[in-house]
């Protein structure tokens, strides 16, 4: 019986420290990595779309964080969204080409 006890103790650090991860994701680091979305996407954005707006999926998939950017076409009177995921392991965002405004419809506050 004296010998359960040892097994139950790593069992449940175990559990704690799995469940740990979860408790990490605090509303300041979800606000943290959306900023860092925003600010990477936006940067790459530059000389394609005259200021941005940018809206950020707050969580973004398992794997990437997503964001949608729109403005006007940089040297056009025509405004265009571009689709940006980032590399949640990297930290490397990626912007995709201008997507024309009869094609997508984004407002955006």
């Amino acid at each position: 019986m004296f010998r359960s006890r040892p097994l139950l103790a790593a069992t449940a650090l175990a559990l704690i420290s799995l469940s740990s991860p979860a408790l990490a994701s605090s509303g300041d680091a979800w606000d943290a990595f959306a900023k860092d979305v925003a600010a990477k996407c936006t940067a790459l954005a530059e000389g394609k779309i005259e200021q941005p707006k940018v809206v950020v999926d707050p969580f973004g998939t398992e794997s990437y964080g997503v964001a949608i950017l729109t403005g006007k076409a940089v040297g056009a009177d025509a405004t265009v969204s571009s689709i940006c995921v980032y590399d949640k392991k990297s930290q490397k965002a990626e912007i995709g080409g201008e997507l024309p405004a009869d094609q997508v419809v984004i407002s955006i506050p």
